[in-house]
Formats: C-alpha cells, sequence, structure tokens
C-alpha cells in the first residue's frame, strides 16, 4: 500500500456474471489480482488477439493510478487447446508442430517470444506479468483434478477423466448461458461414454503420435485446455481473485468451465469480477486464422505505422464495443496520433513540463474510472489541448494523467517521420508545389482540396515557419 491505508477512488467496471456496472472492491486493500487468458503458442497473435491484452493493460493503469499495487498474470497455453476449442479436434500445438516441421517446444519458444515482444511494442509493461506456460504446471493440474474426481466431479471413463456438469447447478451462470441445452448432441456424439453433453476432459487419455503426454493417475495423456487457467491462477494468484478479463468468445465454454471446476473444487467464489472484450472484426467478420482474415502488428508496421497507432485505434472505442477494422480505419488513427504528439511536444515547450491541477484532469480521471470509458477520455483530452482556456501547466498536468493511463507515449513522443525531397514520391512533390501555386495566388479551396489529395495518400502537409512540411501518416 502507497502512503499507509489504502482509501481507492471509486471506480466502476461491467461484471459479465451480473452483466451490471458494480462498483470495485478488492478482496485485500491495496492489492488487486489480474488473470487474463493468454495465447495458444502454436502461431502469431493476430490484431484481433491483441486488443485484448491493451484491454486488460488498459485495467491495470486504471488500477494502478488509483493506487492499487496490481498482481497480473497472462497464461502461455502450449498444450490442451483443441482446435474445436472445445473437446474436439487435434491439439492445435501439434497442429503448429506439424505445420513447421518443428516440436510443440521449438514453437512455443517462438510464439511466445513474438507475442511477448509485440506487448512490448505496444507499450505494455511485460516486466510487471508473469507469463507461466501450461506445460510448466502439469502438476497442479493432475493435483486439481484429482481434488475434483475425489469430491465427485468427475468421473474416469475410456478416454479419460471428465467433470460433471450435472453435479454443478449453478454450470453455465456466465453469460447466463444454458449450455446443456444449446450444446446438447455436440459432445455426445463425439464421446458417447461422457454422462452430459457439456460435460468437459480434465484429463484425456493420450493417443497413438501424441506429441505431448504425461503419467497420470489416470494413465499416459494431457490436460484438458480449461483446467489450466484454473491451476495456474490458484497457484500463482490464490484460489479466489478479483478480476478475470479474456474476449467475449470465452465466456460461453471457456470461462463457465473454469468456473464450475474451480468453484467445486474450492467450495468457494472463484473470480469476483468477470471483464470481457468485444471483437475486432474486418468487413463484420471476426478476425480469425480459421477465415484466413488476420492481420498481425508486424504487417502494421512493415506499412510505415508506429506500433502505438493500433494502441490508440483500440482505445477510440470502448472495450465491450465491437471494432471494425479497416487500413483506411487505421490511418485516421494515425493522423490522429501524429498531431496529438505534436501537441504534446507544445505543451512540453510551453509548460516547461511544469504541471498544475485542474477541473479537466478530475473529468479525465471520472470517466476512465466509469467501466473505462477510453473513446470520453480520449475526447476529454483533445477538448482540453486545443481550448485556451487551460493553461499551459494544466495541459501538462492533464497529459501527465493521459500518459499513465492511456499508454500513448505522451511524455516523451517518437520523432515525426518528416521527409527529404529524395524520399518523396514524385507525385506526391508535384501535388504538393500545385497547392503552394494555389495557396500563392489565394485559391484556398483548391489548395484544400490538393490537400486532402495528399492526405489520402499517406502523408499529411503542415504549414510550418519555413514552408510546408510533409510528414508520413500511413502506408
Amino acid at each position: 500500500m502507497r502512503g499507509g491505508v489504502h482509501r481507492p477512488p471509486r471506480i466502476f467496471f461491467t461484471n459479465t456474471l451480473s452483466g451490471q456496472k458494480e462498483l470495485f472492491v478488492s478482496q485485500k486493500p491495496g492489492l488487486v489480482t489480474l488473470y487474463s487468458c493468454g495465447p495458444t503458442v502454436y502461431g502469431s497473435a493476430h490484431i484481433g488477439n491483441l486488443r485484448a491484452y491493451v484491454f486488460s493493460d488498459s485495467l491495470a493503469r486504471v488500477l494502478d493510478a488509483a493506487g492499487y499495487h496490481v498482481r497480473r498474470v497472462i497464461n502461455i497455453t502450449d498444450v490442451g487447446h483443441l482446435a474445436g476449442d472445445g473437446d474436439t479436434g487435434e491439439d492445435k500445438m501439434a497442429i503448429g508442430a506439424a505445420r513447421e516441421k518443428s516440436t510443440p517446444q521449438a514453437i512455443a519458444d517462438r510464439y511466445t517470444r513474438e507475442f511477448v515482444d509485440d506487448l512490448s511494442e505496444l507499450n505494455i509493461d511485460i516486466k510487471n506479468i508473469q507469463f507461466p506456460r501450461a506445460t510448466d504446471y502439469i502438476r497442479e493440474q493432475i493435483a486439481l483434478a484429482k481434488t475434483l474426481e475425489e469430491k465427485g466431479f468427475a468421473y474416469h471413463i475410456k478416454n479419460g477423466l471428465a467433470f460433471d456438469t450435472s453435479r454443478f447447478p449453478a454450470y453455465g451462470k456466465l453469460g447466463k448461458i444454458d449450455l446443456i441445452t444449446q450444446r446438447a448432441g455436440a459432445r455426445v456424439e463425439a464421446d458417447p461414454e461422457k454422462r452430459h453433453p457439456a460435460d468437459f476432459w480434465l484429463w484425456r487419455s493420450a493417443k497413438p503420435g501424441d506429441l505431448q503426454q504425461w503419467d497420470s493417475p489416470w494413465g499416459r495423456g494431457n490436460p484438458g485446455w480449461h483446467i489450466e487457467c484454473s491451476a495456474m491462477s490458484r497457484t500463482l494468484l490464490g484460489q479466489e481473485i478479483d478480476i478475470h478479463t479474456g474476449g467475449e468468445d470465452h465466456i460461453a465454454t471457456h470461462h463457465n468451465n473454469e468456473i464450475a471446476q474451480s468453484e467445486a473444487a474450492s467450495g468457494r467464489i472463484f473470480v469476483h469480477y468477470w471483464m470481457h472484450n468485444a471483437f475486432l472484426t474486418i468487413g463484420n467478420q471476426k478476425i480469425s486464422k480459421s477465415l484466413q482474415n488476420d492481420i498481425y502488428l508486424k504487417d502494421i508496421v512493415a506499412k510505415g505505422f508506429h506500433p502505438l497507432v493500433l494502441r490508440y485505434f483500440y482505445l477510440q472505442a470502448h472495450y465491450r464495443t465491437p471494432l471494425s477494422f479497416s487500413w483506411e480505419a487505421l490511418a485516421g488513427a494515425a493522423i490522429a496520433l501524429d498531431r496529438l504528439w505534436k501537441l504534446s511536444r507544445d505543451v512540453a515547450r510551453e509548460s516547461t513540463r511544469k504541471s498544475a491541477s485542474s477541473e479537466t484532469r478530475n473529468r479525465f480521471l471520472a470517466v476512465l474510472r466509469d467501466d473505462l470509458a477510453t473513446p470520453q477520455a480520449l475526447s476529454c483530452l483533445w477538448d482540453s489541448l486545443k481550448s485556451e482556456e487551460y493553461a499551459p501547466e494544466e495541459k501538462w498536468g492533464l497529459l501527465e494523467d493521459a500518459d499513465a493511463h492511456l499508454g500513448l507515449s505522451l511524455l516523451e513522443p517518437p520523432e515525426l517521420d518528416i521527409l527529404t525531397v529524395k524520399d518523396t514520391p514524385k507525385e506526391i512533390c508535384d501535388l504538393l508545389a500545385r497547392r503552394e501555386a494555389a495557396r500563392a495566388s489565394k485559391d484556398f479551396e483548391e489548395a484544400d482540396r490538393i490537400r486532402n489529395t495528399i492526405l489520402n495518400s499517406g502523408y499529411r502537409v503542415d504549414d510550418g515557419p519555413n514552408g510546408p512540411v510533409l510528414t508520413r501518416t500511413a502506408f
């Protein structure tokens, strides 16, 4: 705790469990335990996946700035996640290993490094996050499965150890989903020995050719996908945790299964606040490797965008609101962030980096503490920085808060990518010359039209004291 007794500000989050916005109260004063479902490292994490981690980072930043110590875990799934996201199909790690003619461990090493590097590029503080791998916690997963069996919540059949959902009356309470009814038939066909359609594997018996398998009380095999999160969160954060985050696609099956097995084992509440982000889409479709519409952070960087442009793009929408990606929309985010960095430099110079409190700082904090309203926070920031009502010191104080909460490098913005004439495509140089000629003849309507044409081509014109300055803004 900081400065003795911790008296936190009032912060509200939408809890998926209740479907309501609730006042956040941590279990222990000054401490928040935060678990986020991490990637299955059989391939690169695409920008739809990465939205979840900017969301959870924004959440952690709001809590940290409010005086909490936030203990964070993002798990690495390197075994157990089947292609069907449930109990059917081949293990994704085996798919990745076959694709690359490698081993599950080798591709897990490669894509874990890439994932953590992507988070770092998005200004997520990886030093303060634990990244446990499922394969390092096999013993804990077996122990949890054994506890469930001993308590009568699991049964052993030919293909493994299954959780008996009928023994957990609250099954499906997250999102108020009646999984037993909705998924009837699908899992029965996959394994007729299971007692109920929604029963799920805690441990699967090894199949011929399985690349990852361990000894267990139920024979050689490997863990189910769902049990790894329960085992690792219990081990690293305790049997009850404050907040669990993930994408909305985890609600129906994965997170309901986590609740069932965790609460059946402990007899206690597993998670006090469940928080989920909405999908990132392209053309009204979820971004997905299976749909082959996946885009990666490295693709964005290759087209000339700074990685924080993607972070700004995410923050323009509320985390619970679906967000549609397009290269044009990303270019718009690049232009906005570029201008925000320019304003930040101006305020730094005018204020000499001295800060003062103001009403606008309070308003900025209030909207973020109301369920992470990042679009409203950005609007507040823009309005205040452009306003003449606030002194430079007040604007710098706001920028200090915005930098801490939004993670956009506002206090030390990257240098602009100023182009020299030799770097600039000839057609852009020609447009720039025509614009200058129009300005000289006071044909400002034509000058504005040409400026928009240049902007749509991926460059921005700013009129400086020594003439026009051209900045690369897009791909």
